[in-house]
């Protein structure tokens, strides 16, 4: 059988000393080998006679009669050169894995087996006689390296075992889910350590190991009592905050997910997540403590007033440590009061509610060709105009809502027309945005504050109705003049190659128009010129010819017939000059 060396805390860890393995004795005529080797010169001698170089030890290297430890080691390698690496089969129920020893962390301590084997200070032998003779073990001694024996039960364990499923409490919606607890099956890692020490230089390297069920931290009886103890009560009803005089009702949707029940000691215990319960708290009030005036959004195609949110300035932790104890009091009894401040805004709930937006008043496409900028440009701007109201009397600015054109922005660079001319510049696209928002102003009966349209004519818009813009410089604006509300909806569908994209603005309010436009015949025709162009952005360009145009817009009140008032925007489009660009 082979040992286990003793190691300290800090080297690889032995096996145990009396752990046996069934080939063990294969190394008896190894060592009695090295018996040979190191006692010849005291053959014919009597027992315990000694002559005066006897074995003495010389910095760990120990020598009798001109015969070194080293040598009895040598030995004993080339006796165990056929099993030290031999590899481990390993079974595990019907699955088979063979393993290198040293995969398992197991190596031969070759100078502590021949001094074991040496007995201590008599390398006599006599006394090895006796010693092999007498009814003891010899034990080679076997490294075991615990972090490498570990790796490779955590890959049997992953490979061949289930390991047990937790059960589990959680909120979802406002509802509770239940995770059923399993038990698992694993391999003890005692058994296993036994196993591959027996097998590991034995005759048969086969090692059997079995797999042991190992049962849930958390099992049926721990999610029961979670269940009772809290998670029934938690999802019951409503509970309200009260600050100062606002109330705040939270639904178990809403707070459920500030809340959620973990493993502690082997029981689920109830655990408050602050975070998201602040989070909640800011979604029903008004987030960093200011308030929130009411306003109009479009949800499921339709308008719908959102109302204000009082800013509440509070003790979060007071909060927190109430929450708990409110969700699972009794009906008539999850209600709290906060101390708090309270403060409301100018714009209420009432007030969005006077807005009347009710109806589509305007409601306009244009479409434009693909190229990718198109689609990011034209759609950031979008996403930035969509949802904007109007209050009476406010007065909408392209470029005060869509902001600085730039990356930051979400914008990238696209064409534009720069001294009658195209150029590349961040931004460009958003013209068509302009168009269709000066549009929707337009049918909606709203007064036209500034509008510019393009230097010359571009096909895809409304001839005489339609305008460009330009940061710091040009920008579309209009005003509400009438006494309601006045929501704009925009939304855009990209362009693909193999179709155009199409911007859609519709503006929300009470009609109080019907709005016509009569677009006159073009006069004043002109000619293009022929530029040529040595600049580093030069866009060639085929020319084509300006003109002049006028476009009525002619007012009258829903259902009538009878005109109220005209309107004229005249156009006056420059030639589209032809471009020819050259090198410098």
């Amino acid at each position: 059988m082979f040992a286990s060396k003793p190691e300290s805390s800090s080297a690889p860890t032995s096996a145990e000393d009396s752990e046996e393995k069934a080939g063990g004795r294969v190394v008896v005529g190894v060592l009695l080998g090295i018996v040979l080797l190191i006692g010849g010169a005291l053959r014919g001698r009597p027992p315990g006679h000694r002559r005066q170089g006897a074995p003495r030890y010389d910095r760990g290297r120990r020598r009798h009669r001109g015969h070194t430890t080293e040598e009895a080691e040598e030995l004993l390698r080339d006796g165990l050169a056929d099993r030290v690496d031999q590899p481990l089969e390993l079974v595990v129920g019907d699955e088979k894995r063979s393993v290198v020893p040293r995969e398992a962390g197991l190596t031969v301590d070759y100078a502590e087996s021949v001094e074991a084997a040496g007995g201590g200070d008599s390398w006599s032998p006599e006394r090895l006689w006796t010693y092999f003779t007498g009814g003891h073990d010899l034990d080679a001694r076997v490294d075991l390296d615990e972090p490498t024996f570990d790796t490779l039960l955590d890959e049997l364990g992953e490979e061949y075992g289930n390991p047990p499923v937790d059960g589990e409490v959680t909120f979802v919606d406002g509802r509770i889910r239940t995770t059923e607890p399993k038990a698992g099956e694993a391999l003890d890692p005692e058994v296993a350590r036994k196993a591959l020490l027996t097998a590991y230089l034995g005759p048969s390297q086969v090692v059997e190991l079995e797999l042991d069920e190992q049962q849930p931290e958390i099992d049926e009886a721990d999610v029961s009592a979670a269940l009772n103890d809290f998670a029934n009560a938690a999802v019951s009803e409503p509970v309200e905050l009260v600050f100062d005089e606002t109330t705040v009702r939270l639904s178990p949707k809403e707070y459920t997910k500030a809340i959620a029940m973990e493993p502690v000691d082997g029981a689920l215990e109830p655990k408050l997540r602050p975070k998201l319960l602040k989070a909640v708290l800011a979604d029903a009030l008004a987030g960093d403590g200011g308030p929130v005036e009411a306003t109009v959004a479009i949800r499921n195609g339709a308008p719908v007033v959102v109302p204000d949110k009082p800013g509440v300035a509070f003790s979060q932790k007071e909060v927190n440590d109430l929450f708990l104890d409110l969700v699972t009091a009794e009906s008539g009894q999850r209600r709290a009061t906060v101390e708090a401040e309270v403060a409301r805004s100018d714009f209420r709930t009432q007030d969005a509610e006077a807005l009347n937006i009710k109806e589509v008043v305007a409601d306009v496409t244009t479409q434009f060709p693909y190229a990718e900028y198109r689609n990011i440009n034209i759609g950031r701007a979008a996403e930035l105009v969509d949802g904007t109201v109007l209050k009476p009397g406010e007065t909408f600015s392209m470029n005060d809502t869509v902001g600085e054109r730039t990356r930051a922005n979400g914008f990238t660079e696209g064409f534009m027309i720069a001294d009658g001319v195209f150029k590349e510049d961040l931004g460009g696209g958003v013209s068509q945005m302009a168009t269709t928002l000066f549009n929707g102003g337009f049918f909606a009966g709203l007064e036209d504050v500034e509008h510019k349209p393009h230097s010359f004519y571009i096909s895809r818009y409304p001839v005489g109705r339609e305008a460009t813009v330009a940061w710091g410089s040009v920008d579309l604006k209009f005003r509400n003049n009438t006494d309601h509300g006045v929501l704009i909806e925009a939304k855009v569908t990209p362009a693909t190659p193999s179709s155009q994209g199409v911007v859609r603005v519709r503006m929300w309010s009470t009609k109080v128009w019907d709005i016509k436009a009569v677009t006159g015949n073009r006069y004043n025709f002109t000619q293009p010129k022929t530029r040529t162009m040595t600049t580093s952005n030069c866009v060639p360009n085929t020319g084509y010819g300006g003109f002049d145009i006028d476009v009525k817009r002619v007012f009258r009140k829903p259902g009538s017939s009878k005109v109220v008032r005209t309107e004229n925007f005249h156009t006056t489009y420059t030639p589209s000059d032809t471009v020819v660009c050259k090198k410098p």
